[in-house]
């Protein structure tokens, strides 16, 4: 009996032994596939050195107020616990209780969002309670598409003009090379981060990745209110590179009748006035109100050269222009095949859209073909650019920018492929399309690109026997493990991606 005992005991033992040991193994072998991987895309990266770009960059400023939402909302667990959240959104904000399910709806797919709320005192007293808590650990930031963007193309060699208001105590937050517009004002917009992590529990919540919730309550973005003196300054900089953001500040603020649409005419105005020379890149974000994407469709998208966007943004972009309705949220870890075909699809449609226009649209000759596309997601960066095109660079901008996601979201300069992992596969398929061929993961050579021909469409049906030729371009991202800030990392990405193309 003691012999059997014995024997069941040590096999258990030496069973656990062997796990770790293999175990071990394992994850030796996942380090090594890292730090090769990890040099591959730092040797691309340094390949072509910035050629010290000037850059135009509007519109907006805030300042970022960061906490860890569920510190920020741990008193807020006994109320959400009896609310029926799901499917559940609001385009604005008007009571706390809507806040809470609002963020819980979001929260709960590790969707990214920004929402904002008419109600001023709401607003402010979210604000006192995430200042004075001992409970929240809060920190202050520079924030806006148009700032973080500008200082990460600064930072990476770039002259930047920036179209902005703020105040002088945000301003000292600007690098020097940017260069601001806007005059002074007394009292910044604020946003109120709340920042999450990958199963991260509120509540009965549990959120499937690291994400941000942003709510605002802004006054002056807006209005562009920086647009005047932006544009002033634009003749004499000469741009190699224009850049349109911060246009969700629009979303469900109540304008007087045909002042936002004034106000997005301006903005096309100031894009059309740019030299064709000049590159024009829109920054997508979290929008929810149909009438402002239609009006972004209008006098925005037509005049773009390029388009940034996450898979939320694109997910919202194709539903509008496939079907005229928004997508509020989106798979959080879409397989590169879904994302190609969306980002194909988009492609297309707006520029068949282009030539439609020009032949009704007395404006046509102003407008531009969309000849770039970058999607950025937690696992992986995807390019489509046109062949011929001025972008340069693309398959060295893919790896700058997911060697960018990962500094950013790990609040480091270094690349630790130990606080690093992959999400993607082995192999993965360029279409969601029956026989579509895969690729294979190549560590030596982890920046996939190909080319492609995408017929032009509507409605999913070749209309023509056009097509534009392009280039597509995929890089894994070594996902930072314990995310320190996911606000403002699209815009070190995108402004990352954009400096080596131009």
């Amino acid at each position: 009996m003691f012999s059997l005992l014995s024997t069941a005991t040590m096999f258990g033992a030496f069973t656990a032994l062997f796990a770790i040991i293999f175990q071990a193994y394992l994850s030796s072998n996942e380090l090594v596939k890292l730090t090769v991987i990890l040099q591959h895309l730092r040797d691309l990266e340094v390949e072509f050195p910035v050629g010290g770009p000037r850059v135009a960059i509007g519109y907006g400023s805030c300042s970022d107020l960061h906490v860890r939402a569920v510190n920020f909302l741990a008193h807020n667990e006994t109320i959400v616990s009896g609310l029926n959240f799901t499917g559940y959104t609001f385009d604005d904000i008007t009571t706390e209780e809507e806040f809470l399910l609002n963020f819980a709806y979001y929260f709960q797919q590790g969707a990214a969002a920004e929402r904002f709320t008419a109600n001023r005192e709401l607003f402010l007293q979210l604000v006192q309670r995430a200042k004075k808590s001992s409970a929240v650990d809060h920190h202050w930031a520079l924030g806006g598409n148009a700032p973080v963007i500008g200082s990460r193309m600064a930072m990476e060699g770039a002259t930047v003009l920036l179209g902005a208001k703020m105040s002088s105590k945000l301003k000292t937050h600007l690098r020097p090379e940017v260069l601001l517009t806007g005059s002074l004002i007394e009292d910044d917009d604020i946003h109120l981060i709340l920042e999450y992590n990958t199963d991260d529990t509120w509540g009965q919540l549990v959120s499937p990745r690291a994400n941000r919730y942003i709510l605002h309550n802004d006054r002056h973005n807006p209005m562009i209110s920086s647009l005047e003196e932006f544009d002033t300054a634009l003749p004499d900089f000469n741009p190699d590179l224009f850049i349109v953001s911060g246009l969700q500040m629009m979303d469900n603020y109540v304008y007087q009748p045909g002042v936002r649409e004034a106000r997005l005419q301006k903005v096309q105005q100031q894009m059309q006035a740019q030299s064709v020379r000049t590159l024009i890149h829109f920054e997508m974000a979290s929008f929810v109100e149909l009438e402002l994407l239609q009006l972004l469709m209008r006098y925005v998208l037509p005049y773009t050269d390029s388009i940034g966007m996450n898979e939320q943004e694109l997910d919202n972009l194709q539903q509008v222009l496939e079907t005229g309705r928004i997508s509020l949220v989106a798979d959080s870890n879409p397989r590169v095949a879904h994302s190609l075909d969306q980002a194909r699809s988009v492609f297309a449609r707006l520029n068949q859209q282009l030539r439609v226009g020009n032949a009704n649209d007395a404006s046509s000759g102003k407008r531009r073909p969309l000849s770039r596309i970058h999607l950025h997601t937690l696992a992986y960066q995807a390019f489509i650019v046109s062949k011929g095109s001025s972008w340069k660079h693309t398959k060295q901008a893919a790896a700058k920018a997911s060697l960018t996601a990962h500094r950013h979201v790990c609040a480091s300069t270094i690349v630790n492929p130990d606080a690093s992992y992959l999400q993607m596969d082995g192999s993965f398929a360029v279409s969601a399309k029956p026989g579509a061929r895969r690729i294979p993961f190549d560590n030596r050579e982890p920046v996939s690109c190909w080319d492609e021909s995408i017929p032009l469409s509507v409605d999913g049906e070749s209309t023509s026997h056009e097509a534009v030729e392009v280039e597509i371009c995929v890089a894994p991202v070594l996902i930072c493990k314990n995310a320190k800030q996911t606000v403002g990392a699209g815009d070190n990405i995108s402004g990352a991606g954009l400096v080596l193309q131009i």
